[in-house]
């Protein structure tokens, strides 16, 4: 009976050790809307890579590490940061009990502006092979500050996004569209 007791305890511990891992790495998420069409649909499930943009206070781990000395308050990303063209999930700016899904088009320091519906990142206009019905809006110019993100949906005549509300502080960055997984029909690998 220990033995069985002993076992069932083994068992119950590795399958909260399994959850724990997963929930901190990944996440799902329903798109709601046809903001990222054709990319994106909505009623499509993604599993949303969370750790990709994972940051560690490097202040707290140097109190951990020995022989580590960092003073300046930084962050810095497991990873990487989030890249212009990537598809992320966020919190929204204006109400974080709601989550949208976008594609980055500018980082930190960069400037966005769009001429007729083209869209310039310092000046410089960018390919978007993932657009297919183009927009003729314009915006003024908008430069990114420290830990800034301009995100806008692929469909752009449809898409509520940084043109309307600015950009998206760094801290509401959930994770990365990592894949389309329901339907099953749409399964495929994003970014």
């Amino acid at each position: 009976m220990n033995r069985v007791v002993r076992e069932l305890l083994e068992a119950v511990v590795l399958a909260l050790i399994v959850f724990m891992v997963i929930q901190t790495s990944v996440r799902n998420f329903k798109v709601d809307g046809s903001s990222m069409n054709p990319t994106l649909e909505g009623g499509q499930y993604l599993m949303v890579n969370k750790l990709v943009y994972f940051q560690l206070d490097m202040v707290r781990l140097s109190r951990i590490v020995p022989f580590w000395k960092e003073e300046r308050p930084d962050s810095r990303f497991a990873v990487h940061p989030p890249l212009r063209g990537e598809v992320i999930v966020f919190h929204f700016p204006r109400d974080t009990s709601k989550d949208f899904v976008k594609r980055v088009i500018g980082l930190p320091g960069d400037t966005v502006e769009i001429r007729g519906g083209k869209v310039f990142v310092n000046d410089s206009y960018q390919e978007e092979p993932y657009i297919t019905r183009k927009d003729t809006s314009s915006m003024k110019p908008m430069r990114m500050r420290a830990k800034e993100y301009f995100v806008m949906g692929d469909n752009r005549r449809s898409s509520n996004d940084s043109r309307s509300w600015g950009p998206v502080p760094e801290g509401l960055v959930l994770g990365k569209v990592w894949f389309v997984y329901w339907p099953f029909s749409s399964l495929r690998v994003l970014n």
